[in-house]
């Protein structure tokens, strides 16, 4: 399995305060990769950095062997990189098949072929029968596969994927793990997923990098990660499992 991502060193800071320092990391292609930590553990600046809405102030990214650091997040983007952001950001006036549409507008995709992707892409994120439906009227958890949709109707293969599963029934939860799970598997996507939900990480059993105070404080298997007492202490909570 080749790697697909891979930073090296990766630091931010904000007017002296550190936010990741240091930072290796690595991820093969058609994998996830979860990333959990308490708040203020430096998750979502470095999935930024990756996506390119920020920079780093040392330390390089690579994806596919190419040097990005630099990139934008137009360019980014256009080579295989998207990010779903913690709130969903879609057209609430407009109906799902609509939002789809104006993603694929954005792609290669010939005219012929549009309403085909269109509904693939419906499909895989179970939003079918709701394609025809104002967003507005979706529920929370329907926004997120939206959202998600928008990023595979693009023909992004490293989808940054920040919380989820947030707001999401029990249900729709075990839903959206089968879904990320079938587009590593069936269609050799890549995911970084910052999550909370230990629940919605055990059942993805994917490798687990762990952030505390900017740094990696330790990568793993979510069994070797949630047996440690240090992550315990500071993020799973004593007792938990």
């Amino acid at each position: 399995m080749s790697s697909l991502l891979r930073t090296e060193g990766l630091t931010k800071r904000f007017a002296g305060l550190i936010a990741n320092e240091a930072i290796n990391f690595e991820l093969d292609t058609s994998s996830i990769r979860c990333v959990i930590g308490p708040n203020g553990a430096g998750k979502t600046t470095f999935i930024s950095m990756i996506s390119g809405h920020l920079q780093p102030n040392e330390g390089r990214i690579y994806y596919k062997d190419q040097d990005i650091t630099k990139l934008n997040v137009v360019k980014r983007a256009r080579i295989g990189i998207a990010r779903k952001f913690q709130t969903p950001t879609v057209f609430d006036e407009l109906t799902v098949y609509d939002n789809i549409e104006l993603a694929v507008l954005g792609t290669d995709c010939p005219y012929n072929d549009r309403n085909k992707n269109i509904n693939e892409v419906l499909e895989l994120v179970h939003l079918t029968n709701e394609s025809d439906k104002p967003v507005k009227f979706l529920s929370h958890g329907q926004r997120q596969w939206l959202e998600i949709g928008l990023l595979l109707a693009v023909k992004a293969e490293l989808l940054l994927l920040d919380e989820p599963t947030a707001g999401m029934t029990v249900e729709e939860t075990e839903s959206t793990a089968r879904l990320i799970k079938n587009l590593t598997q069936e269609f050799q996507l890549s995911m970084i997923i910052i999550e909370h939900d230990i629940n919605f990480i055990r059942d993805l059993n994917a490798p687990v990098t762990v952030l505390h105070l900017g740094r990696v404080l330790m990568e793993g298997s979510f069994e070797q990660v949630s047996a440690n007492e240090k992550v315990r202490e500071i993020y799973l909570g004593h007792g938990n499992s």
